[in-house]
């Protein structure tokens, strides 16, 4: 027998053949989804024969050395036809990831698919035995991938596309396999759920919707729309619904209702910033049972795994095999352009499965048009559905012409009349000591800028008694304590004045009966808007008013050095400004859109991405390591410090620096972690304030601890970290 795992256990043995087999098997079942099934099981056939030979058996039986087990599969592969190429990446990268095709001339140690494919036959371990044990009946019949395209200019992406997905299942299919045999079965990946159930949980809260009042008659008719529409087929869908009109209910609605006429997969709810997604998921968690929804962000902590619901749910991080996923833009689109396993284990069930985008007007205009045509991917060739949700909706309708989108609600200018609970006043400069004055005279009021310095001078002119300050300084636990204050004593009606960076903008169900908003683009002012009168029940002697909504030019020490991504939106802005009584409007919203994306011009795919993969497409010469390192939405110009902020940091602080396994504990420190740019790192770093963590005896600046005895010294139980430089720009939140 040719051995492919041993366990460590009772010596048990998996062989190569029964491994290969059943990788094969589960790859092809992942790959059903999306018509890969012939693909998928011929890498997973071949992925591992590499283990038939000799250097690999002595390596697992005697602990030899490290032997190459993957290029065999690969070659074997790109034997078979001209399709065979589209094989060989996954079974090549299928431990190291997907690499670059790299130049016919590549040799050896370059790491390219072609320098393993040009490998010498003496430097390749012999596997002749896998002829003898694996039927190779059927593999060299590989026909052309059964995708639709609508333009030849977009062939390379949708190949590069289904590249990945291929890959995906069989990464997943090989570890779940192993697995299996290494933890003899008892690991729990059971994955039967039923979707009429969590219909009827949801359809009890739910109820909640027919309460009296023209607002919630229309959140009603508003659900209706999104029911009735969930029967019809796979499509792309715009919901375009006003703050307050309850979306992300109704969206959930139509998901359900749609999941189960289409039998399809599950939901993934995607929103623009971790900063705002437990609340969201919270919300799903209620309806639905905490063991149901996975929350998959940097700042989600698995900390207990002899629980079995988080185990479990940990489990589930790496394949998405949940029915409900809550989910952010970087961690969604990063992986759908990522090159390694651990990115890409998830996309197979990604397939088949309803995506909801929340807030599509945060989708990040750098990466706009690779991000539209993923979608435009999932929709055509991978059987998804995708709704688009905002109350800002980008005119996207020229990009997806293919697609026709389907309009949920469709009478957008009525619904916004409804809902119309804020004036918005346009004012010139008002500089911080006059807006402060401002502030301090209002009992309950939000202010909005776009730096962390504007706010924190803004901030200390407060009256002390009820202010607020909120930024990235302070630590995403410490903002969360802050956030629940701040509802507190807004239902209490006590003084609650709050300065804040624009992270209280999407999503943070906050209601202020008057706002300050510093100029930015029309989406952010109509965020701001947002937190405004939200349920319209704002009475001045008994009678209903409009919440006031103030925008401000910043004095000039705010705005001098703003970036040209903060930039364009605001001019674009101020042109709406100008031309639109009604800046808030329908019209208004779709005419900023168009300035804003004119203005940006090929800036909307500022790394090329799609005209590289178009370029490479010519014998699927594709460089996935150089496209995933590229595509980044976030550019990570921040250094990660990580604050003793209180008990559970400290301890998790000590584990830390005593463990040899850090990530997990890394992990469930991302609750108390600042995030500071370079300048202000150097400033701390002279002053002695911080520990750093060694890592295999490597020590890194990303690797920070503030000292604890500098704790109260640095770091402010109002404001968060204390620096002496300023560079970040709120729009980077």
């Amino acid at each position: 027998m040719f051995t492919a795992h041993k366990r460590e256990s009772d010596d048990a043995k998996q062989s190569v053949k029964e491994h290969l087999e059943n990788t094969a098997e589960r790859a092809r079942e992942f790959a059903s989804q999306f018509n890969g099934d012939d693909y998928a099981y011929t890498a997973g056939l071949l992925h591992d024969i590499g283990k038939y030979s000799g250097g690999f058996q002595k390596r697992i039986l005697e602990n030899g050395k490290k032997c190459d087990h993957s290029t065999a599969g690969a070659r074997e592969a790109a034997k078979i036809n001209k399709f065979g190429r589209i094989l060989s990446y996954c079974i090549a990268g299928h431990h190291s990831g997907l690499p670059n095709y790299g130049s016919v001339t590549d040799v050896g140690i370059e790491g390219t698919l072609n320098a393993r494919l040009n490998k010498q036959q003496k430097d390749l371990p012999a596997y002749d035995q896998f002829f003898s044990e694996i039927d190779l009946k059927g593999i060299n019949m590989l026909k052309a991938p059964e995708i639709r395209h609508f333009s030849q200019n977009s062939i390379g992406f949708i190949l590069s596309f289904y590249i990945r997905f291929i890959y995906s299942c069989l990464v997943d299919a090989d570890f779940l396999d192993t697995e299996a045999f290494m933890s003899n079965n008892s690991v729990d990946r059971s994955t039967n759920y039923d979707f009429e159930l969590f219909s009827k949980q949801l359809n009890k809260r739910l109820g909640g919707f027919k309460g009296d009042g023209l607002i919630n008659e229309y959140r009603k008719k508003i659900l209706d729309d999104c029911i009735e529409k969930a029967e019809l087929g796979k499509n792309l869908f715009n919901l375009t619904v006003p703050t307050g009109g309850g979306k992300t209910l109704s969206s959930l609605a139509f998901a359900i209702n749609h999941l189960i006429e289409n039998s399809m997969s599950r939901i993934i709810y995607v929103i623009p910033y971790t900063s705002i997604i437990e609340q969201t998921a919270r919300v799903f968690k209620d309806i639905f049972g905490d063991e149901n929804v996975l929350e998959h962000h940097s700042n989600f902590d698995f900390d207990d795994d002899e629980d079995k619901v988080k185990n479990k749910l940990k489990l589930s991080s790496e394949n998405w095999d949940m029915p409900f996923i809550v989910t952010t833009n970087v961690q969604f689109f990063e992986s759908l352009f990522a090159n390694k396993s651990s990115r890409c284990r998830k996309l197979h069930n990604i397939a088949n499965s309803i995506i909801i985008f929340d807030e599509v007007q945060m989708f990040p205009i750098d990466y706009l048009k690779p991000c539209i045509e993923a979608i435009k991917q999932l929709v055509q060739n991978f059987n998804s559905t995708v709704v688009m949700c905002s109350a800002t909706q980008p005119p996207f309708e020229k990009y997806f012409k293919e697609l026709k989108p389907v309009d949920i609600c469709e009478n957008h200018t009525a619904l916004y009349d409804i809902f119309k609970r804020t004036e918005i006043i346009t004012r010139d400069v008002i500089e911080s000591t006059a807006l402060a004055q401002e502030l301090n005279k209002q009992e309950q009021v939000l202010c909005i800028v776009n730096t962390r310095k504007h706010a924190l001078k803004v901030f200390s002119m407060l009256k002390k008694e009820g202010s607020f300050h909120l930024s990235t300084l302070m630590c995403p636990a410490h903002r969360k304590e802050v956030v629940r204050e701040i509802r507190q004593r807004l239902e209490d009606k006590l003084p609650c004045r709050v300065c804040s960076t624009r992270l209280i903008e999407a999503g943070v169900d906050v209601d202020f009966p008057t706002v300050f908003r510093a100029m930015s683009g029309l989406d952010g002012i109509i965020q701001a808007a947002g937190r405004c009168n939200r349920e319209g029940r704002l009475k001045v002697d008994g009678r209903l008013v409009k919440g006031k909504v103030h925008v401000f030019i910043p004095e000039k020490e705010f705005v001098q050095h703003q970036p040209e991504a903060f930039k364009r939106p605001i001019g674009a802005a101020e042109s709406i400004i100008r031309n639109f009584e009604d800046i808030s409007s329908p019209s208004a919203i779709e005419a900023y859109f168009n300035e804003l994306y004119e203005l940006t011009g090929e800036g909307i795919d500022v790394k090329k991405i799609t005209d590289r993969l178009e370029r490479d497409a010519i014998n699927f010469n594709f460089c996935f390591e150089d496209i995933a390192h590229d595509f980044k939405l976030i550019e990570n110009t921040t250094i990660p410090i990580i604050i003793p902020y209180d008990e559970k940091a400290c301890e998790l602080i000590e584990k830390l620096r005593y463990s040899d396994y850090k990530s997990g504990i890394l992990r469930s420190l991302q609750p108390y972690t600042v995030g500071i740019y370079e300048n202000e790192f150097k400033s701390l770093f002279g002053m002695g304030a911080f520990d750093f963590i060694s890592n295999g005896g490597i020590t890194s600046k990303e690797s920070a601890i503030l000292k604890k005895d500098l704790f109260k010294d640095l770091y402010d139980k109002d404001t968060g970290l204390k620096i002496t430089e300023e560079t970040g720009i709120g729009i980077y939140i």
